[in-house]
């Protein structure tokens, strides 16, 4: 297995690609033009798995379906966590179409797709639909906006709660081994361990 990392939109978004060597991939994530970027490299979505359902991550999630990738995520489809209106008022140029979400995936239960077995944890506090996906036979956790390279996600927007972050971030995230991986949803990857030792925004204590 693979990863490569493509990042787009506006707000230089990270998606996951986890590529096989038969040309099929499971995505985490759906930035701006990753179905682009994975027709480029000659790849097929099977599964696209959604951290949240905020704009940036979701904006190529109706292309990657329409190419037959199954969308799971936390709760169905929810244009009030979207914000498509909201941001367009801004004046940010983005735009999502609807999508449907195949199967909606709660906290705890294992993840198996192929060969991954993916454990699922719900972290809200960025969004409350927010949940990472850790891939223990890799020690690597994609953790969408929770925890970020020396930082954390934020909390001003509708649905967020700061406490609640920092929580799911002690309870959940910092549980995992030291090593764990962890690919975040915008900036370079960093450690478990790097984090809690580090993080100014997040102590382990």
């Amino acid at each position: 297995m693979k990863i490569l990392v493509h990042t787009g939109g506006v707000f230089q978004t990270n998606g996951y690609i986890l590529a096989e060597d038969n040309g099929t991939c499971i995505v985490i994530d759906a930035p701006a033009e990753i179905a682009d970027f994975l027709d480029q490299h000659s790849l097929r979505a099977t599964h696209l798995l959604l951290t949240h359902q905020h704009l940036d991550h979701i904006e190529d999630a109706a292309k990657l379906r329409a190419k037959g990738a199954k969308i799971l995520a936390f709760q169905d489809y929810a244009p009030e966590i979207i914000m498509e209106r909201r941001l367009q008022e801004m004046g940010l140029p983005v735009e999502a179409s609807p999508f449907e979400v195949d199967e909606v995936i709660g906290d705890g239960p294992t993840l198996k797709i192929s060969h991954c077995s993916f454990e699922i944890h719900h972290v809200p506090g960025h969004s409350p639909d927010s949940i990472s996906f850790y891939l223990s036979s890799e020690s690597f956790l994609f953790a969408g906006d929770t925890l970020f390279n020396g930082s954390i996600g934020r909390t001003d927007l509708p649905g967020g709660n700061n406490e609640q972050l920092l929580d799911s971030i002690r309870q959940k995230l910092y549980a995992l081994p030291d090593e764990t991986a962890v690919f975040p949803g915008h900036g370079p990857r960093t450690s478990i361990g790097r984090e809690r030792q580090t993080n100014p925004f997040c102590s382990n204590s």
